[in-house]
């Protein structure tokens, strides 16, 4: 074996086992928890787990991946259109401040990218197979198209890039950027867990599983709950639904197929649901 493809197998190892790490400490986390707080009943064998632990691999490669070539041509267009003295002075915000609005602003982006996914049948045919999950738990948060996830983080990155709250010309390590997708990334797993948890008041703050799960109610409330961190953007815009029950119906009406090929192919054919 040549010593560039060597070194290139034994990357592609060392990223395999961190992933498998991460996986097993995500299970050790959550399972426990779903076991002990579940507000669906358990099920013997869980539906669809390979498909999901597909798309956890797939996702954590490819995805990331996909969004290279929009984040490079966004942000060389933004370093010409943006005075630069504007770009000056967002960078020279203290970085408490620079994290804080970013987690905010980019949060309003995921949102109405989030929508759009709902609302145009283009989006939303590769959007559709994150909905089609009949039962929602922490897994179920890897369960999406790598273009339906390069979608939603460009979303989120678009308005840091260009407000200058992450600068992806300036030579350094984005680190505004990098907690937006980290946090987001992180927090979905619990958003999407199977926990009966209700929190008073702080579900008015920061997003929570009874918040997101009616978001994956089959019928009704649907086009609801968009915000992957603060459930008030969904309060300002009018798409807030959090009664005191849980959804009593997961997935979507029009058929979808299980596997994970069969899934990537769906949205490219013309039975996809739109």
């Amino acid at each position: 074996m040549l010593p560039h493809a060597s070194s290139q197998f034994a990357l592609i190892a060392v990223d395999i086992l961190r992933l498998c790490a991460w996986l097993l400490l995500l299970a050790a986390i959550f399972v426990p928890l779903e076991w002990s707080f579940g507000a669906l009943p358990r099920q013997a064998k869980r539906a669809g787990l390979a498909t999901d632990l597909g798309y956890y691999f797939l996702n954590n490669g490819l995805s990331g991946l996909l969004q290279i070539p929009p984040l490079v041509v966004l942000g060389w267009g933004l370093h010409f259109l943006i005075p630069s003295q504007f770009y000056a002075f967002a960078g020279g915000l203290p970085l408490w401040a620079r994290l804080g609005a970013g987690l905010v602003l980019g949060d309003v982006g995921y949102y109405w990218g989030h929508r759009l996914m709902h609302t145009v049948p283009l989006l939303w045919r590769f959007h559709a197979i994150h909905h089609s999950a009949p039962r929602v738990d922490w897994l179920v948060s890897t369960r999406a198209h790598p273009l339906d996830i390069a979608f939603s983080h460009l979303s989120g990155l678009v308005p840091l890039y260009a407000l200058g709250l992450a600068q992806p010309m300036a030579g350094r390590t984005d680190t505004v950027a990098e907690l937006f997708i980290v946090v987001s990334l992180s927090w979905g797993f619990f958003i999407h867990a199977n926990l009966n948890w209700r929190l008073g008041w702080v579900e008015y703050l920061i997003s929570t599983p009874a918040f997101h799960h009616w978001h994956h109610t089959k019928r009704d409330h649907i086009n609801r709950n968009y915000s992957a961190l603060l459930p008030w953007i969904d309060i300002a815009f009018g798409t807030f639904h959090l009664p005191k029950r849980l959804p009593s119906e997961y997935g979507i009406i029009d058929p979808m197929p299980s596997d994970i090929t069969g899934q990537l192919l769906a949205p490219f054919s013309e039975r996809s649901p739109d």
